[in-house]
């Protein structure tokens, strides 16, 4: 069951931040412009955006490109949506609560619970790295000429590089990032133009379809290659490296900013990815290659398809900085669910060496023994395992950030909330007949021995499909039930604070005048507030004649009364545009408080300023008053000026 602990209780257990070493390391400034604080924020989406074009997207883009050709562009386009909701979830959680989506997890569900989502999580991340392992090993062969053994172990070198990083600090770390970003954008980008692409057909590929058989494990698989579990986790934990201010109006500003972030990080890994697939459909699809699954055969047979003896060497210091790249995201990942799910802490270079020998091993495993040709197939399944993974990080997730106990009044709204089930049940239902049909396909394939699968993978399965049922029910139950949350250190729900954010400078306003001594005061105010609007504010003069006739004959009256009211206002228009102040006029028949709400809504001015007419006790019962009328009659700010 959840741990409902009461939220005024002391906490039980200890917090710490996550990534302390580069926890509100960067400032962000007060009183930026808009670039400026944008440019502050930037970065963790970057970092999160390199685990979605790591080595493990490059075999499945190249894979279903090749195959289907633009066929599965759509999967990308589709994948990327779901990687932009789910990580500004991801990082909105952080934010607002302070704690990583595995400290949450955590203190959310029963401690047997986290443990399995901790294993979950690792074997995610253990795939992940596999396939950065195996990418710039790859890559640095086909550079170098290296054996992809001795490439391998070199790959662990990189651990180093990763320790530099984490003492310089956050900023740099993602400078480095980005430079690698950069190097795969332009690298690919020769690679596009030199295949020169038909865009009638890609157009065609952004058309949701399965357009032949195994279509629905490489979707899969590019899904899984796309979304990222582990970059969930981290996500929540990046953006606490800003040093933001945890008011209200800073909470949102840190939201808002990150998503904007999210969107212009993942939209370039969608590019990437993009580029990858399309490059293989113009080449290998096109020249008839059907089935290139290894990274190795794509980069031999670029320079005799497309004539040019870069191409290749392109593609391969792509590769390398793609594998570089996402290694340290991979890395800081473990460390966040480690120290999140189980408080385990290790030192960088400790947690980076467990990392990448798990990696290691099952690469190493697959090159003796089934030789180099079968590390696409390897890639493939990993990506294929990290989908299977997602589940159980985007369910949970989504159930914190829809809740108003953990998020206050930043939970997420209804559209957002319908969003994220629809992306989670799309998730869970193509992993779920990726499941059934491998358990049917082996039992069925494996004969006498399938009482092997029977008895290890069909429990297995049936363990983490009522492990999902788990975390999709019992958080709900819990929230309907309204009972209070203690997370870590008793995370209460936000305060309630109105968001502040200062209206644009009036640009017409509207001065009801009755030709009384208050006239002074209301036209005043009315030039001062223009002259705060800047160029182009203007007054707009009201007048209402409000004679027994004007009541009954309305804009049809023409008599004397009528006909001073406008020489008047005509008179106060001239008087405003000797001050430099653009005016003009309008009058009303009738009721005053009707006729003015009438003008309001014939002209829509920003608001209205009038005098307060005087009347005293009697008074305000036999004339009424027309202030607190005409207030309930616009959806304009009304200013009351007193007339004395």
């Amino acid at each position: 069951m959840l741990r409902s602990v009461n939220a005024s209780a002391p906490p039980t257990e200890p917090h710490q931040p996550s990534l302390s070493e580069v926890h509100s390391s960067v400032e962000i400034p007060r009183q930026l412009s808009f670039w400026r604080r944008f440019f502050a924020f930037s970065g963790p989406a970057y970092l999160i955006s390199v685990g979605y074009m790591d080595p493990g997207n490059w075999a499945t883009d190249i894979a279903g490109g090749s195959k289907f050709g633009y066929g599965l562009l759509w999967v990308l386009v589709m994948s990327n949506v779901m990687a932009i909701l789910l990580q500004s979830f991801s990082a909105r959680l952080g934010i607002v609560t302070g704690l990583d989506l595995a400290q949450a997890c955590r203190a959310m569900f029963h401690r047997r619970i986290s443990w399995v989502l901790w294993i979950l999580a690792e074997v995610a991340i253990a795939a992940c790295d596999l396939a950065e392992v195996l990418g710039s090993a790859i890559g640095l062969q086909l550079l170098f000429g290296m054996p992809l053994l001795l490439a391998v172990f070199i790959t662990a070198l990189d651990t180093f590089v990763l320790l530099l990083l984490h003492h310089k600090g956050v900023r740099l770390m993602e400078a480095f990032i980005l430079t690698l970003v950069l190097t795969i954008g332009v690298c690919l980008a020769i690679e596009v133009f030199l295949s020169r692409p038909e865009w009638g057909p890609i157009a065609a590929g952004l058309v949701p379809r399965l357009p032949g058989e195994g279509a629905l494990y490489l979707a899969i698989a590019i899904l899984g290659a796309t979304v990222m579990p582990h970059n969930l986790y981290l996500h929540s934990a990046l953006v606490q490296s800003r040093r933001n201010s945890r008011t209200p109006t800073g909470i949102r500003q840190g939201i808002r900013f990150n998503i904007i972030d999210s969107v212009v990080a993942l939209n370039g890994a969608l590019l990437v990815n993009a580029a990858l697939l399309v490059l293989a459909g113009a080449t290998f699809f096109k020249a008839g290659l059907f089935n290139i699954a290894e990274i190795q055969d794509a980069y031999r047979l670029l320079e005799p398809l497309l004539g040019a003896r870069i191409a290749p060497i392109a593609f391969a210091v792509a590769l390398i900085a793609a594998g570089q790249s996402s290694t340290i995201t991979g890395t800081l990942a473990g460390q966040v669910v480690m120290e999140g799910f189980v408080h385990i802490r290790l030192r960088p270079i400790v947690r980076r060496l467990l990392t990448r020998a798990l990696a290691i091993v099952p690469a190493v495993v697959t090159i003796v023994f089934f030789g180099e040709r079968a590390t696409g197939n390897l890639l493939l399944l990993s990506q294929v395992v990290l989908s299977l993974q997602l589940s159980f990080a985007v369910i949970p997730l989504i159930q914190l950030v829809s809740d108003r106990r953990w998020m206050g009044q930043y939970a997420i709204g209804p559209w957002a909330k319908v969003g994220g089930w629809v992306v989670a049940s799309v998730i869970a239902v193509l992993n779920l007949k990726l499941v059934l049909d491998a358990l049917v396909d082996g039992i069925h394939g494996a004969g006498n021995h399938a009482w092997v699968l029977w008895t290890t993978a069909v429990p297995l399965s049936l363990g983490l499909m009522a492990l999902l049922v788990y975390v999709m029910i019992v958080p709900a139950l819990e929230r309907r039930r309204g009972l209070p949350v203690g997370a870590l250190v008793g995370v209460h729900g936000p305060s309630q604070v109105p968001e502040i954010e200062p209206p644009r400078s009036p640009r017409l306003i509207a001065a009801a005048v009755d030709f009384s001594r208050a006239d002074k005061v209301v036209l005043s105010h009315a030039v001062t507030l223009t002259r705060s609007g800047g160029r182009g504010a203007k007054v707009l003069l009201f007048h209402v004649v409000e004679s027994g006739g004007a009541r009954i004959m309305g804009g049809e009256l023409a008599d004397s009364e009528a006909r001073g009211d406008q020489q008047r206002l005509e008179l106060y228009a001239r008087e405003l545009e000797q001050l430099g102040v653009d005016a003009s006029y309008d009058l009303g028949f009738g009721e005053p408080a009707d006729e003015l709400a009438t003008l309001v809504e014939a002209h829509r001015p920003d608001l209205i300023v009038l005098g307060s007419h005087g009347h005293r006790r009697m008074g305000d019962l036999v004339h009424g008053t027309s202030v607190e009328r005409l207030r309930h009659r616009v959806k304009i700010p009304v200013m009351v000026i007193p007339a004395e």
